[in-house]
């Protein structure tokens, strides 16, 4: 189909007609999303921290020895760099930072401290950290854990780039092992290249195992603004730690204190961890995470390491999370301040196993029975799961030879697509370049969806589409285009839902990573996140009309109606029943698709034709009309 006759059919008149009588509610579980420790979507994005690389790891600076992203203070400081040290000995090669017992990850560079000895009376000796973040009247904790060999008086000042003094504060060590404390500092202005200094004075020798900077008010050491967010969208299912990071993840090391957890090198080189020195520094644990899903009302939803796990330690992971006082792994979660089980119930052996960039058997033979060892040991631990099998789907060797053979366990099968990006260079090939995009949602993941369900004929084997995107839109200008790609995917995986069993599906990701823009001193929705926001008031609604444009629910006597308009430059009209009282009658409007697009949020006036509404929706745009009884 040629741009013309594609851009006509998006123009085409939609009656909606709803039938009342029929139609299953739409589930939450239709509007999960991904929190992967990937680029930006934990650091400098969901994660309150604001160091770089403050646990050292890494490789030290040519000839100073200093670590990555800091600088040294004092002329003739002698930075030692302590490389894998084991965390044990009270010496400069003895790291603060270590993995738990339960550690079989073959990784470099992990486990390091920083020693820094002055040798001058009344010279000053340190290391510090440049192009600080601060908002103005705000309250920052710092955290630093070192040791000493004699006691010295450590300096934590907070500066302009020049060196003005904002707040400074004074700590004592005393000859010990590893001692972490705390101080307060005030930001008395706003300032985007703030120095944070840590220093003392004169001979003697201070060893730093780890420095933390977030500011006092966080949600459990994350942003509250984009904590927020995340409830605004209306996510409702919450997948983690990975995506591909899951490969890299060991849960056990989550067990110990923030500060002390090891970053973890990415196996994937700098894809997974590409804003951050190709290292994750481990701030979000299950404990973390599960409490994040609980303020913003979705459920857990976890992944998995089974080749650097044990089947063993990935039942100890569901125990932890879901076991009473009579199992071990839950008395340890009590222990640790959380009584009540959390009930994860969504489990996935594993990502993205037959694609061959993750770690692990990647022939459906060999994960089949892989997958078959840990469900069955996770399910003795905890019967009441749902577990996801992994997998290239769809495809035909996969299914006969995973998929169907983890069906007794795995009632959920993986999904995941990619649309490929509009570049937007060539100005006579815009709207080629966005009907292609938009046409992705039905030639390629509708297409996709229908050919997973063909080939497992299986009514009891269910699609999880737990991820989903436009490409690289973690690399990108949020844009328009974006937001009408994401509206369209809702409206697919509604109608398809009951049609070809799509029980859970997970946008990818949300947390700069396409629907949600984090930057220092804000947050904010782009125009992909907006259509979260948008479309979750179908959550739970009994599904009365469903097309490419158009989706009408029924909830507690309100039914809420969202149309698209798909085409580039011309107008297409809707038809709507009377069914009450407009309520909510909101536009999502743009004059442009291209990078740095937005829509423009305004109410308009409906006006009663008849027995119904005539809608007319300017070029590609969205409409939310909620009318009541």
């Amino acid at each position: 189909m040629n741009v013309t006759e594609y851009g006509k059919l998006c123009c085409e008149t939609v009656q909606v007609c709803p039938d009342f009588e029929v139609g299953a509610k739409v589930s939450p579980q239709l509007f999960g999303n991904n929190l992967e420790h990937t680029r930006s979507c934990v650091h400098t994005g969901i994660s309150a921290q604001m160091l770089r690389n403050r646990k050292f790891a890494g490789k030290p600076a040519c000839y100073t020895g200093c670590p990555e992203g800091w600088h040294q203070i004092g002329e003739r400081t002698n930075i030692v760099f302590n490389e894998n040290g084991d965390g044990h000995e009270f010496s400069a090669t003895g790291s603060y930072t270590r993995h738990a017992d339960d550690y079989h990850m073959k990784r470099r560079h992990e486990c390091n401290a920083v020693t820094l000895a002055g040798y001058q009376d009344g010279e000053e000796c340190g290391i510090g950290q440049s192009g600080i973040a601060v908002q103005k009247d705000t309250d920052y904790e710092c955290r630093l854990t070192a040791k000493v060999w004699n006691p010295v008086v450590v300096r934590i000042a907070l500066t302009d780039r020049d060196g003005k003094l904002y707040e400074q504060k004074e700590l004592t060590y005393d000859k010990t092992e590893y001692k972490t404390k705390t101080v307060s500092l005030h930001a008395p202005e706003r300032d985007e290249q703030a120095r944070l200094a840590i220093s003392f004075t004169g001979s003697g020798a201070v060893c730093i195992g780890a420095v933390s900077l977030m500011p006092v008010k966080n949600f459990r050491g994350m942003r509250l603004d984009v904590v927020e967010l995340l409830r605004e969208m209306g996510v409702k299912l919450l997948r983690w730690p990975g995506g591909n990071f899951a490969g890299e993840y060991n849960w056990k090391d989550g067990l110990l204190p923030a500060d002390m957890r090891a970053p973890f090198e990415s196996y994937m080189g700098l894809e997974t961890q590409a804003h951050s020195m190709g290292y994750d520094f481990s701030e979000i644990n299950t404990d973390d995470f599960v409490a994040l899903c609980h303020e913003i009302g979705a459920e857990p939803f976890i992944t998995i390491n089974p080749t650097w796990n044990t089947k063993e330690e990935c039942a100890q992971w569901v125990e932890y999370c879901n076991g009473d006082a009579s199992t071990e792994y839950g008395r340890l979660r009590m222990e640790r301040g959380y009584e009540e089980p959390y009930h994860v119930k969504f489990w996935s052996l594993g990502n993205e196993f037959g694609y061959g960039h993750m770690e692990g058997d990647n022939t459906p033979q060999g994960y089949g029975r892989m997958g078959l060892e840990f469900g069955r040991k996770m399910l003795e631990a905890f019967p009441d799961l749902t577990l996801c099998s992994s997998g290239p789907y769809p495809n035909a060797d996969w299914t006969e030879h995973a998929a169907k053979p983890l069906s007794e366990i795995a009632p959920l099968v993986s999904l995941h697509t990619y649309i490929t990006q509009p570049i937007f260079v060539e100005e006579e090939k815009y709207e080629e370049e966005y009907y292609t995009c938009i046409d992705k949602v039905d030639s390629q993941a509708r297409a996709l969806v229908r050919q997973q369900r063909k080939e497992l004929n299986d009514d009891s084997l269910r699609i999880s589409f737990d991820e989903w995107n436009v490409w690289y839109s973690w690399y990108r200008p949020k844009s328009v285009n974006d937001g009408i790609f994401t509206a369209s995917m809702f409206h697919m995986l509604i109608e398809e839902a009951g049609l070809c069993g799509i029980d859970v599906a997970c946008h990818f990701e949300a947390v700069n990573e396409g629907a949600i823009r984090v930057e220092w001193d804000k947050a904010f929705l782009t125009p992909s996140g907006q259509m979260f926001s948008v479309m979750k008031n179908h959550i739970d609604g009994k599904l009365c009309f469903a097309a490419k444009d158009a989706v009408a629910t029924e909830k507690e006597a309100v039914l809420t109606v969202t149309l698209i308009n798909r085409s580039y430059d011309g107008n297409k009209k809707f038809m709507l029943p009377n069914y009450g009282k407009v309520v909510v009658s909101r536009l999502y409007e743009a004059e442009s698709v291209l990078p740095y697009s937005d829509f423009e949020v305004k109410d308009v006036d409906l006006t009663a034709n008849g027995e119904g509404y005539e809608v007319i929706l300017p070029k590609h745009s969205v409409m939310m009309i909620q009318m009541k009884k």
